[in-house]
C-alpha cells in the first residue's frame, strides 16, 4: 500500500495527463509461480495485490492490469528490482519506496555474479538502469544509490511522498496515547529468518512497565505473530490493520527491524530503535518539504513533454486509446478536448 498511495498521490499532480494504474505484476515463469501462489510473500503475490486493486476501485482510478492497453508515454513505478519486458519500450521513471533492505550476502552475490536483481530484494533499487529518472528521499540517499552503482545523472532528489511531511500525522483518530509501539517486519515470511522471541523480549525490555502496542507488517503471518507476543507481552494491544504512521505520532517509543517507520520516528522526535545504523539513518532522512509528489510530478512531465520525433510512436490516438481504455473516456466533451492526447501509465 506505501507503493500504491504515493502513485497515487503523484498522479493528482498530473491531471491534464490519462491514468491507468495496476497492481505491480510479472511475465514469463514467475507469473506461472504467482499463479501456483508460490510468490505469495512478495508485492506480486495475491494477498497484496488484491488490497492495491481493492484500494484502487475504492479510488475509481482506471485499472489496466498487466499493462495490456500499452503503449504508454510514461510508466511511474516505485519497484526496479523486477522490470517487466512489456514496459522496457516506455519512458521509466523510478521512485524510491522507503528505507531499502541491507545489503545481505544474496546482495553481494547478485551484485558480483548478475543474477535477478529481486534475489536482494530493496537492496538492489537502482541498480537496473531501466529508467530514465529516479526520485530519491534526499540528499543522503543519491549519495547512497550513487554509491551502489546508480547512474548519477538520473537521479532528482524530490523527497518522496508518504514520508515528505511526517508533522502530518499528528492530526489522527488513533485513541490511544503515551505507549512504546513495536512495528513488527515480515523477516521469516521473505525467508531471511528472525528470533522473534528475544526481539520481543527486547521490546519488553524498553518498554520498561510502559503499555504496549504492536503494529503487524501486512505480510506477516498474523495468528502466529500474535500468539507469541502474548507469551512474552499478555497484556500489549495489537492491530493488523491501520495507520502505522498515526500510531507513531501518538507513541512516546519506536521499535522496529528494517522498515521505513523509523523515518517517521525520527522526523517526529520519538525514542526510536532499529536494526540500522542510525547516523546513516539521520543522513537518509527524507526531505521534509511537503512537496514530494508535486516535485516527482515535475519530473514525468519533463520527460513526456521531453519526447522528440523518433518517440511519437508513444503516442496513443484519440480513437484508439478511447477503444482501449472507455471508461477512461466517459467525460464531458470538453474536458476530452482540453486533455493531451499523451497517456501516463502509474504502476502501483
Amino acid at each position: 500500500m506505501n507503493q500504491t498511495t504515493q502513485m497515487h498521490q503523484i498522479s493528482r499532480h498530473l491531471t491534464d495527463y490519462e491514468h491507468a494504474f495496476t497492481p505491480f505484476y510479472c511475465d514469463g515463469i514467475y507469473e506461472l509461480f504467482r499463479k501456483l501462489r508460490l510468490m505469495e510473500t512478495t508485492v506480486i503475490g495475491y494477498k497484496l495485490a488484491s488490497r492495491c486493486q481493492r484500494y484502487l476501485e475504492e479510488n475509481q482510478l482506471t485499472i489496466d492490469y498487466g499493462a495490456r492497453n500499452l503503449p504508454y508515454d510514461l510508466v511511474v513505478t516505485c519497484s526496479d528490482v523486477y522490470t517487466q519486458k512489456n514496459i522496457l519500450a516506455s519512458k521509466i521513471v523510478l521512485v524510491q519506496e522507503g528505507v531499502t533492505d541491507p545489503e545481505t550476502f544474496s546482495y553481494r552475490m547478485v551484485t558480483r555474479f548478475g543474477l535477478p536483481l529481486w534475489l536482494a530484494g530493496t537492496a538492489a533499487t537502482g541498480l537496473s538502469g531501466a529508467y530514465r529518472k529516479f526520485c530519491v528521499a534526499s540528499e543522503g540517499y543519491r549519495d547512497f544509490f550513487i554509491r551502489k552503482g546508480a547512474q548519477a545523472d538520473k537521479i532528482r532528489v524530490t523527497s518522496i511522498p508518504n514520508f515528505d511531511n511526517c508533522a502530518r500525522y499528528r492530526h489522527n483518530n488513533f485513541p490511544h496515547r503515551h505507549y512504546v509501539l513495536v512495528c513488527t517486519s515480515p523477516l521469516r515470511e521473505v525467508f531471511r529468518g528472525e528470533d522473534r522471541h528475544a526481539f520481543l523480549a527486547r521490546a519488553v525490555q524498553i518498554a520498561a512497565g510502559r503499555p504496549l502496542i504492536f503494529k503487524l507488517h501486512p505480510n506477516e503471518n498474523a495468528s502466529r505473530a500474535i500468539h507469541e507476543i502474548h507469551q512474552h507481552a499478555p497484556d500489549a494491544l495489537v492491530f493488523t490493520t491501520g495507520s502505522a504512521e498515526e500510531m507513531i505520532a501518538n507513541c512516546d517509543a519506536l521499535i522496529t527491524r528494517y522498515s521505513s517507520t523509523a523515518f517517521v520516528g525520527l522526523a517526529l522526535k520519538k525514542e526510536t530503535y532499529t536494526d540500522f545504523d542510525m547516523d546513516q539513518m539521520r543522513r537518509l532522512m527524507p526531505e521534509q518539504n511537503h512537496c514530494a509528489a508535486a516535485n516527482i510530478a515535475a519530473v514525468c512531465r519533463e520527460e513526456i513533454e521531453g519526447q522528440s520525433e523518433c518517440n511519437s510512436r508513444f503516442k496513443v490516438r484519440n480513437d484508439v486509446r478511447q477503444e482501449m481504455m472507455p471508461s477512461a473516456f466517459e467525460r464531458p466533451k470538453k474536458m476530452a478536448e482540453e486533455r493531451s492526447e499523451k497517456s501516463t501509465k502509474i504502476s502501483a
